[in-house]
């Protein structure tokens, strides 16, 4: 769903590749992207973080107790919380992504492999965990709060001014490496096979009678 709004959005947005207008566009893409990503990824987030929290529950019983006590915006629980922490997300990683397979075709002179385009991901993917990290751990907090909380029904502004008072910046960066770690592996392997997909379907495009 994100990559098929993301190249929906480009081509509506069609520049000149030489346009200064290119980053602009992958950033609006990129947020259209997670908003309707984010349609599918919170629920599927909501169920996990409470299974991981209370292990003895199955999936599927979670999936139904939120159903039956919160109803349906109980599996959309952070929904904005995680768009406001995505969007940012997308706003750094996808324009740097873009940006360094620009820099790496124009130093070697041709398109870059998709390799080098996982590596592109794997750079993009970590600095932007990284700066977005006080996002995620407000997210987590709205997610696993008690329903019907101060912090359930709080903003992410709230949420991020609470940990700031408990725990200061080091609360703020909780867990920064792991998230830097797990993102630049994803962003490896999600981009790279982004890229060899969609140069394999140009490619039987141009095949095509």
């Amino acid at each position: 769903m994100f990559f098929l709004t993301y190249e929906y959005v480009k081509y509506l947005l069609h520049t000149d590749s030489a346009s200064h207008f290119r980053p602009v566009k992958h950033m609006l893409a990129a947020s259209a992207g997670e908003v309707v990503a984010c349609l599918i990824r919170v629920p599927s987030e909501v169920v996990k973080q409470r299974a991981q929290v209370s292990a003895s529950s199955k999936t599927l019983q979670i999936f139904s107790t939120i159903l039956n006590e919160e109803g349906i915006q109980g599996l959309y629980r952070g929904y904005k919380s995680t768009v406001l922490r995505e969007i940012p997300f997308s706003l750094v990683q996808f324009p740097l992504w873009e940006s360094l397979k620009a820099l790496w075709s124009w130093r070697r002179g041709h398109m870059v492999d998709s390799w080098q385009s996982a590596v592109c991901g794997a750079f993009a993917g970590g600095f932007a965990a990284a700066v977005t990290t006080p996002l995620d751990v407000a997210k987590t907090r709205i997610m696993l709060a008690k329903a019907g909380s101060s912090t359930a029904v709080g903003s992410v502004l709230s949420a991020m001014h609470a940990v700031w008072r408990s725990q200061g910046l080091a609360g703020l960066f909780a867990g920064v490496f792991p998230r830097m770690a797990a993102i630049s592996m994803g962003g490896f392997i999600f981009l790279g096979a982004y890229d060899q997909t969609r140069s394999l379907l140009l490619e039987v495009g141009r095949k095509s009678p």
